[in-house]
């Protein structure tokens, strides 16, 4: 039973784990990531449309990709070009997702409940079978989770040891200083929410074609929402974000594993939500984000 919560810990995590890498970036960027919701729903359903048309689960975790990319940049035109209030933005674009992936389903699939099944993500951690303990906790756990370790990895370094993440964390403190030296603060503040939007919709499409195989209406469940407390409680610091959401995500199984216990559901369904208030109104009260969050190089 212990190798079975953990391991449902490490795929309920997934999705939180890769959005809230999202929300750093673009954090670190100097953009509110409010919108993690929209991205994570939107590349969900462009990763089942994809995988509708195609037949391929591997394009249509490309089209996921994509599909919250395009979130984040809409997020990026708005707060970047027509300085819009960051916040107004990001939870404008979570109900805009809302409201057209239900459209979009009633003229794809006839139907504004859900979708017709899609081929999912079938590659699994099944050589790891053979091994005792750790076989049971990752053999049936998808590729994806070797890949968003790998992203938290990688996101630290690029964040922390290069010129690039250097130049981002300046852009995202001080735009008005960082412009003044000839950094390009639109072009560092467009690819921190590009990355943001894609690592997003990756999370989506996780959600949608590998845990799995449809689109359902409003999938995401405010796992975005999670995310940005996730991003907050990590200092935005990639590494941690990974330890943040494995621990949101032990909460999420704990949810599961209640259910069997006679405790009504309604309560257990509010078990990620009433944590994620703790941890903003007590965990994150000594945070603070980049100085330069939702500031503008000219202000």
């Amino acid at each position: 039973m212990i190798t079975g919560f953990i391991s449902s810990i490490l795929s309920l995590s997934i999705p939180l784990i890769l959005a809230a890498l999202g929300g750093v970036f673009s954090v670190r960027a100097g953009i509110m990531a409010l919108g993690l919701e929209s991205m994570l729903l939107f590349g969900a359903f462009t990763a089942t449309v994809g995988s509708y048309y195609t037949g391929s689960a591997f394009i249509g975790i490309f089209a996921g990709i994509f599909g919250g990319m395009v979130i984040g940049l809409a997020h990026g035109v708005f707060c970047i070009r027509y300085k819009m209030n960051q916040v107004i933005s990001g939870i404008g674009l979570n109900l805009l997702a809302v409201a057209s992936t239900t459209l979009l389903m009633q003229i794809i699939w006839k139907n504004k409940g859900s979708s017709v099944q899609v081929t999912s993500v079938s590659l699994r951690l099944s050589f790891l079978k053979d091994i005792p303990i750790i076989g049971d906790i990752f053999a049936k756990q998808s590729i994806i989770l070797v890949i968003t370790v790998a992203l938290c990895v990688v996101g630290w370094f690029v964040l922390f040891k290069t010129p690039f993440g250097l130049q981002t964390r300046f852009v995202g403190e001080n735009p008005k200083a960082a412009s003044s030296v000839g950094i390009h603060v639109h072009k560092y503040k467009y690819i921190g929410v590009t990355i943001c939007g894609a690592l997003a919709g990756l999370g989506g499409a996780y959600i949608s074609i590998d845990s799995l195989n449809m689109f359902v209406r409003n999938m995401s469940a405010g796992r975005g929402y999670i995310a940005v407390a996730i991003a907050i409680l990590s200092r935005y610091n990639p590494i941690y974000a990974l330890l943040a959401g494995l621990l949101f995500g032990a909460f999420e199984a704990l949810q599961i594993y209640l259910q069997g216990y006679g405790v009504p559901s309604q309560l257990i369904q509010m078990i990620p939500y009433i944590v994620t208030l703790l941890v903003l109104v007590i965990g994150v009260q000594n945070i603070t984000p980049p100085a330069g969050v939702g500031a503008h190089e000219d202000d």
